[in-house]
Formats: structure tokens, C-alpha cells, sequence
């Protein structure tokens, strides 16, 4: 996988009203409201379907990418630490990639395949931006990718 470094200042974005949109989210707010252990969300975060923003092919058909190598969006935090971000879906994704007119396209997966995918090293923001959302620091990502089962089990 193929990673570009952006920079990006999270902190002055303005505050987004969060209204949950799908199970995802509504578990993601019991995490903030407290009725959900974080741990336990991030155990079953596993099989979740969450959307990478991915840098668009010039010259192609809108929505089809041609190249198995998905350029994701990696930003750099204050600190310039590299972060990868992802969002619970496409719409929580639209105010931070018109930052990045670039970063159109995107893929709809399950987080364990993206795990599988980064093999751990890289932090993970899921909704920057928004007031509801969860980070991950590398060693947090190291540990999910091997409480993973086997992708292809004999």
C-alpha cells in the first residue's frame, strides 16, 4: 500500500452536530456517552465496514480504480505524526477530502481487511473532525491486527 503525507490541522475544524447515521456510529456515541466499554468497541471493530478515502487515477472513468495499489489519505497531526483517517461512511468523510481534492475516490471496507492491508506501524483516525470518533495510536494497531483470526482458514 502506498502512502502519501499531508498535513492537515484537525484542531481548527469547526465542531460538526453528529448524528448517528448507522450502527457504527450509534456505537461509536455509546463509547462517548460511556455505555460502551472502548475495548469492547474495538474488539468488534474487526468486522465493521468502514471508508478509506483513496487518491483518484487521472484520466479514468469516475469511481473505477484501474490499479490494485489504493493510495490512501495519510495526514500529519501537529505533532507530525502520520495518521491514517477513515470515517464510519462516505458522507462523514466530505468535509476533510475537500481539503484534499485529490483524495475523491474511496473504498468501503471491512476494518479487519485494512489491518490486514497496513500491518500495523501507522495510527488510525476514525472521523476526524468530527466531535464523535476514535483514535488509534500504533501500538493500539499492532495489537487489533493479531487478535485477528486467519484471513483464509484452512
Amino acid at each position: 500500500m502506498a502512502y502519501v503525507t499531508l498535513r492537515l490541522t484537525l484542531q481548527n475544524s469547526p465542531t460538526m452536530n453528529f448524528v448517528p447515521h448507522n450502527a457504527l456510529e450509534e456505537q461509536l456515541v455509546a463509547v462517548h456517552v460511556g455505555k460502551l466499554d472502548p475495548e469492547s468497541f474495538a474488539r468488534s471493530l474487526a468486522d465493521q465496514q468502514l471508508f478509506m478515502p483513496v487518491r483518484d487515477e487521472k484520466d479514468q472513468i469516475q469511481g473505477f480504480q484501474r490499479t490494485t495499489q489504493a493510495e490512501p489519505l495519510i495526514i500529519e497531526d501537529d505533532d507530525g505524526e502520520r495518521v491514517l483517517v477513515v470515517f464510519t461512511s462516505p458522507e462523514r468523510a466530505k468535509p476533510i477530502v475537500e481539503h484534499f481534492p485529490d483524495f475523491s475516490g474511496g473504498i468501503l471496507t471491512e476494518f479487519s481487511w485494512l489491518l490486514r492491508r497496513i500491518g500495523g506501524g501507522v495510527p488510525i483516525s476514525i472521523n476526524p473532525g468530527w466531535d464523535i470518533g476514535m483514535d488509534f495510536d500504533a501500538e493500539m494497531i499492532g495489537q487489533l491486527i493479531l487478535q485477528l483470526p486467519p484471513e483464509n482458514p484452512a
